[in-house]
């Protein structure tokens, strides 16, 4: 099959093994030409597929030599149509980690489902006894209540009156004006419930009824805060409230898994192309905007750049971990820096359908976008005939 790009608003209908398998390549790369880190030992990613949380998997395994178990969703190839890029992604890690002699397993299924938690407990104490790390870094738009059944849906919508701003469609580079009417109780009620912290509970549960929780155990979820240009949209809106409870809901889990020398952690990174970023209205001008400023000033990262830091600069450099006053740990700082946002909010105002191309990176934000789904990475042969079928290595579904 010769596998091109088929898009459809914001995500990808098709996704490329070989791209996929060469960008997951260059992340192992990377962390192979920085110092060796004292990392964790076992490591479970809850949504390890992509973005965070493949980054997480791929720092464990190849900076600190740990080995992991990754959730993700299951998509697996047919005849018709090629497999996720999570799916691709997580084989060619899977088989870059056995060549290594290091253990990793797969377990498909709903992250939100008691069901995927009792295989991974099960899993864990049989092949790995106990995890250290568990990385929370699921993204959804929907979430079933394990116990209940009933069915949650988020939304993208500010809080208290409608936003209107300026937003890009990355695939011809037109700008327009985009308003958003308010989210309503009910809307923020279900936003909360489907990207709040209730999950990330219920895994930390699971794992320590389950026994097999490390006594000195971390776990982290992702975070992000942004600039007052996104806020209204973004920290403000329904999403915000949910990572409200997200924050919570750390603070929570550090309060109880300290009593044994545990820890839990709400890390704010920076913005990044991710298919749940290129769903947000006015979020793909700013990161677009954001780039140029980052990669001219030379600190631009991405999510393995990222986690390599978190790593060991904050979580594994030994004494106590630095966090911002609400015990955040942020590793969204160098975008955040006051030169940066600066230069930003004026490249903002001067933006337009013409100058797009020169006074942003643009063209940046649309290549990673394609590479989220395997393509436009150098080095592939995009026109030569691939077979869609990669069997997962280690898979417990």
């Amino acid at each position: 099959m010769i596998i091109k790009p088929r898009t459809r608003g914001f995500i990808c209908t098709t996704s490329h093994p070989v791209g996929c398998a060469a960008q997951v390549q260059e992340q192992i790369d990377y962390l192979k030409s920085q110092p060796e880190l004292k990392g964790p030992r076992n490591v479970l990613v809850i949504g390890a597929s992509t973005g965070y949380g493949l980054a997480s998997r791929v720092v464990s395994a190849f900076g600190a030599g740990a080995n992991t178990v990754g959730i993700y969703r299951p998509s697996s190839s047919t005849e018709k149509r090629t497999a996720s890029a999570g799916w691709y992604n997580s084989a060619a890690f899977e088989k870059a980690a056995e060549e290594a002699g290091l253990k990793s397993y797969s377990v498909t299924g709903d992250a939100f489902a008691n069901e995927t938690r009792d295989k991974a407990v099960e899993l864990i104490r049989s092949e790995l006894g106990q995890v250290d790390l568990v990385v929370y870094s699921v993204a959804s738009a929907r979430r079933t209540d394990p116990n209940t059944g009933e069915v949650f849906n988020s939304v993208l919508k500010p809080i208290g009156q409608s936003y209107t701003n300026k937003t890009v469609n990355f695939h011809t580079g037109e700008i327009s004006s985009v308003t958003l009417e308010p989210a309503n109780e009910e809307e923020i009620r279900q936003t909360v419930t489907v990207m709040g912290g209730d999950d990330w509970e219920l895994w930390m549960d699971a794992l320590q009824q389950g026994g097999v929780l490390a006594d000195d155990a971390t776990t982290i979820a992702f975070s992000y805060i942004g600039p007052e240009l996104t806020h209204a949209i973004y920290r403000d809106g329904s999403i915000g409230q949910a990572k409200n409870h997200l924050e919570a809901t750390a603070h929570k889990l550090n309060d109880r898994l300290s009593a044994k020398g545990g820890r839990a952690y709400l890390t704010v990174a920076k913005a990044l192309v991710t298919q749940s970023s290129s769903a947000i209205p006015v979020v793909p001008l700013y990161i677009s905007a954001l780039y140029k400023v980052m990669k001219e000033k030379g600190l631009h990262e991405g999510c393995i750049e990222q986690l390599q830091r978190l790593f060991a600069d904050r979580l594994y450099a030994g004494g106590e971990v630095p966090t911002d006053a609400e015990g955040r740990i942020r590793i969204d700082d160098w975008e955040m820096r006051a030169d940066v946002q600066e230069e930003v909010a004026k490249l903002w105002n001067e933006l337009t359908t013409e100058n797009i191309y020169d006074l942003s990176d643009l063209e940046g934000y649309r290549r990673e976008f394609f590479q989220l789904f395997g393509f436009e990475t150098d080095g592939v042969d995009y026109e030569a005939d691939v077979d869609p079928n990669v069997e997962m290595p280690h898979l417990v579904n």
